[in-house]
């Protein structure tokens, strides 16, 4: 167990696959924990403040800390594979099957729970409307979607009537010079596409999470498979070294 271990050709190419899966490995835990970073920097959280639900915000989170459990993993795997250290091997073999698992569950969880997310996520954004400019949290939210989304409202501005008699700042199109909202309309029932968004949130919201969780589930799933070939591999690399 070591240096001097002798290998045959095809334990040397079994070594040398495990190294090169293993750096795959590395560069995907990195691209997982860069999405992630990436995701929560877009405030994902205030989309969770609108719809009532953490599931996008939890399996950011959830994966970010995949991804740097993963990285570090990976590399001891690249090492356990270059010097041939068995007790690495099985480590590394036990962690990544761990984490293979909570992966398989996590997308199959929100695979399960993303059509009753979507069905209720326009009532949950029409109840958090009547809490505009009575909760931190929620106005910051709704702000903040409409002017990142270029939205307003649920399924257009006119939904703001219900409740204010204009429509928020966030909702108009029209920015001063040095970059602040102009006031597009004090009363919601005569404001017109011209100076507000005249989509509503709710499908930009959907389209939003849409693009997150596509980018974040295809760099998962290429995540798993890498790490099931790394499984085989350690696992056949350990019974070779004696």
């Amino acid at each position: 167990m070591g240096y001097d271990t002798e290998m045959d050709g095809c334990g040397r190419c079994m070594k040398y696959t495990l190294f090169v899966v293993n750096f795959i490995i590395f560069i995907g835990g990195l691209t997982i924990t860069g999405l992630s970073i990436w995701a929560l920097v877009q405030k994902v959280n205030y989309v969770s403040e609108l719809t009532g639900n953490n599931l996008l915000t939890g399996t950011v989170y959830i994966l970010l800390v995949s991804g740097i459990i993963v990285t570090v993993i990976s590399f001891l795997g690249c090492i356990g594979a270059a010097r041939e250290i068995k007790c690495m091997l099985f480590m590394y073999f036990i962690i990544i099957l761990l984490l293979f698992f909570i992966i398989l569950i996590g997308g199959v969880l929100g695979y399960v729970f993303r059509e009753k997310f979507i069905t209720t996520l326009q009532q949950q954004m029409q109840n958090s409307m009547s809490l505009y400019r009575q909760k931190k949290e929620i106005t910051e939210a709704w702000d903040y979607v409409q002017g990142q989304l270029k939205c307003c409202g649920v399924r257009s501005w006119r939904d703001w009537s219900r409740y204010l008699n204009e429509v928020p700042l966030s909702c108009c199109k029209s920015y001063t010079p040095d970059g602040q909202p102009v006031v597009c309309n004090r009363y919601a029932d005569s404001i017109n596409e011209h100076n507000a968004y005249p989509w509503g949130c709710v499908d930009a919201t959907k389209d939003f999470m849409q693009k997150h969780a596509a980018a974040l589930g295809g760099a998962g799933i290429t995540l798993a498979i890498l790490m099931l070939i790394g499984m085989i591999f350690s696992c056949a690399l350990f019974k070779m070294i004696h």
